[in-house]
């Protein structure tokens, strides 16, 4: 097992006031009901946490507010990743100064990067700190993959690249990243970034999930990963079950920022549901719909 992050990691759903800026008591509130809930970590400043809506100082805002307040009761990883190297390093060095744990980085979006400048982009940001370093896979998102065979020579040229998360919905995908790199490197963790994919991605030998339901139903994503650690499976499936209905919460809007956030409310976290441009608060049309698929799949 990886020494600094496995199991069960939500991307945290940073909370925002009506004139956009950072609800540092919305989003504590937040932190504190994750860590109540037994999460093996907190990721701030991921794809649900907006920033790529944010600018680098409002970023930096968020992550020394986040890591300060969860006063190191549970792992911190902020996502430094940009589409540009100087302002991935800047970022990662701060959440080293702060006191993360270690930083989530995605690949550069906008550019499709030749294999030698992606491995110069990752491995400069790996050179400017210490601090562990989980890289984020989202090819959807950034249009590019980041292949098992470019993550393995990261791995054997830096040994603080440590994991990564799989957004992507391929199974053979994730199979072949564990095989390629956690075979030769078993500390070396794989989460699972899509929610349907959590069970398939232990057996397979992974590690965990940083999936967005975790912020509206921990219990399920914990409960599966605590019912598979303990060989549980009749459990196990069920919940998989469960869990594998959540990817129609998503289809309700894009980005699914709002979607995720009316749910947390949904459940009783009363928050504020605003969210940062081009992404829109949920009609009353759109929130029926979550309601009934959160009724179906038994959170509320």
């Amino acid at each position: 097992m990886n020494k600094y992050f496995h199991g069960i990691i939500p991307p945290v759903s940073i909370i925002f006031d009506q004139n956009g800026e950072l609800d540092r008591q919305g989003t504590a509130k937040v932190i504190d009901y994750l860590i109540e809930e037994k999460v093996d970590g907190l990721f701030f400043l991921g794809s649900g946490g907006e920033f790529s809506q944010l600018s680098t100082e409002q970023r930096i805002e968020v992550a020394e507010f986040t890591t300060k307040y969860v006063s190191k009761r549970v792992p911190v990883l902020i996502g430094t990743g940009s589409s540009s190297t100087n302002e991935t390093i800047l970022l990662s060095k701060h959440a080293e100064e702060i006191g993360a744990d270690g930083i989530v980085v995605i690949n550069p979006y906008f550019w499709s990067l030749t294999e030698e400048n992606l491995l110069k982009h990752f491995g400069d940001i790996a050179e400017s700190v210490k601090l562990p370093i989980l890289l984020y896979n989202f090819p959807n998102l950034t249009g590019q993959d980041l292949s098992p065979s470019l993550v393995l020579k990261l791995v054997e040229r830096h040994e603080n690249i440590v994991g990564i998360k799989e957004t992507i919905d391929s199974i053979e995908h994730i199979h072949s990243m564990i095989t390629i790199v956690k075979t030769k490197f078993p500390s070396f963790t794989v989460f699972a970034g899509f929610d349907n994919h959590l069970f398939n991605t232990l057996s397979l030998g992974g590690d965990g999930a940083i999936c967005a339901s975790i912020n509206f139903a921990p219990q399920v994503a914990l409960g599966l990963y605590d019912a598979f650690m303990k060989n549980d499976l009749e459990l196990a499936v069920k919940l998989n079950k469960q869990i594998s209905t959540f990817p129609k919460l998503y289809k309700l809007d894009s980005p699914f920022i709002g979607v995720v956030k009316e749910a947390m409310n949904m459940i009783g976290l009363n928050i504020s549901t605003n969210v940062l441009p081009p992404a829109r608060v949920l009609n009353d049309e759109k929130k029926d719909a979550l309601n009934e698929i959160l009724k179906e799949a038994g959170i509320i």
